[in-house]
């Protein structure tokens, strides 16, 4: 009699609900059920922030780029992996990380700078460096604030997370 190995199968569940998909991807149906591994979104991208993930699955980098949402990704796909384009494109927002430096006494905006929707503000206080507050009704999710980070203090994250 075989045995399942969970801790591998968990390792595998885990790395497929932590990546972060194309905006649009239905969340009723399974990502990778139904995406081909064609790579004409890959190439489509035009800040060329998605990249083939686990399993050749494709998946977003913000750490290259933002995704400025001009939706070449949904329609160069065939496949019936997305919601309507009116439908707001993902549920991710930007949380910051303790390792930002703000939170180590340096004074530093770059993701304030980067972000178009003006999501992230810092509060001033006497004697301190001004702490990064996120307005996570404002965030896009588009990632803007990712790649400028000189720490690599801002993860996205679902909101349902």
């Amino acid at each position: 009699m075989s045995t399942i190995n969970q801790s591998r199968r968990r390792l595998f569940s885990r790395n497929k609900n932590d990546a972060i998909r194309l905006p649009w991807v239905k969340s009723s149906v399974e990502f990778t059920d139904l995406c081909t591994r064609c790579d004409k979104c890959i190439e489509a991208c035009e800040t060329q922030i998605i990249i083939k993930g686990d399993g050749g699955f494709p998946q977003i980098d913000f750490s290259i780029d933002e995704c400025t949402f001009c939706q070449k990704c949904v329609d160069v796909c065939k496949e019936p992996l997305f919601e309507d384009l009116n439908n707001v494109p993902w549920q991710i927002t930007a949380n910051i990380q303790e390792k930002c430096m703000a939170y180590q006494g340096i004074w530093c905006q770059s993701c304030k700078d980067a972000c178009d929707t003006s999501a992230i503000s810092f509060t001033l206080s006497i004697g301190k460096a001004p702490l990064p507050n996120i307005d996570k009704d404002a965030c896009t999710g588009c990632g803007a604030c990712v790649a400028p980070c000189p720490s690599n203090a801002i993860l996205l994250k679902n909101v349902e997370a």
